[in-house]
């Protein structure tokens, strides 16, 4: 797989790839900062305050929220792309990303607008625009997002945009030997670790989504706070992709 990606690439954008994944590697590898695990610390104590019922019912609201989006979704996106350098596909990814970007501020500035009613339905519209933008990124790199594990591959990579640095690198490692890792993976969609992934999504979200729904300066943070978020999920599958494609055993 290298061998035919990189064959198609020239020398200086071969350079430039690799160069940006090695510091991206190096990201989700370095040694957590000590204010990190205070806050994650604290961020789990609060969440053991919270009743389980409570915990559940908001597990169920995610995992329904997103499998609806993930498993849609594959019926609004086009065939995976045939043909086309590797330099070219990344030049179509990064106007996608771009693109979601613009959208998701406008998204947040209008919601964050809108008062608290308005700002609590932010969420399930950032989530489906988030993974809309996934899914034509996929199939920009050539991969099929109607096989089931491909959708799969997706989820995690967002578990990876929006986790902790302690769940970080369990994720990290897991996408590093997708396909060895892929394998073993069920064919059933439930056995996904749905309450790991909404507590460390919300976590990670919560105060900067939290400032949204203030009065005055809540346009200003969604739409600042969502073109980020999918600025950081568009840099994080670029690379994930490229580390699948480049770097295959």
């Amino acid at each position: 797989m290298e061998e035919a990606w990189s064959a198609d690439m020239s020398p200086l954008y071969r350079k430039k790839v690799t160069i940006e994944l090695a510091f991206w590697k190096h990201k989700m590898t370095k040694k957590q900062a000590v204010g990190s695990v205070w806050a994650k610390n604290i961020q789990t104590k609060l969440n053991n305050l919270i009743p389980e019922k409570v915990h559940q019912a908001v597990t169920f609201t995610i995992e329904k929220m997103v499998k609806g989006v993930l498993f849609g979704a594959k019926y609004t996106t086009t065939s995976p792309r045939v043909s086309g350098s590797f330099q070219l596909r990344e030049a179509y990814v990064r106007k996608f990303i771009e693109t979601y970007k613009k959208t998701a501020s406008v998204e947040g500035a209008v919601t964050g607008a809108g008062g608290l009613l308005m700002g609590m339905a932010d969420f399930p519209v950032l989530l489906a625009i988030k993974m809309k933008m996934l899914f034509d990124i996929a199939v920009t790199y050539g991969y099929d997002v109607k096989q089931y594990k491909e959708r799969l591959f997706l989820l995690t990579v967002f578990q990876l945009a929006f986790s902790s640095h302690k769940y970080r690198t369990e994720v990290y490692e897991r996408l590093r030997s997708w396909d060895a890792y892929a394998e073993g993976l069920p064919d059933d969609v439930d056995s996904f670790d749905w309450r790991t992934f909404q507590l460390e999504y919300r976590d990670y979200i919560d105060l900067a989504k939290m400032a949204q729904l203030v009065p005055v300066i809540g346009a200003a943070v969604g739409a600042v706070v969502n073109y980020r978020l999918v600025q950081q999920l568009g840099t994080t599958v670029m690379n994930c992709y490229r580390m699948r494609m480049l770097e295959a055993n």
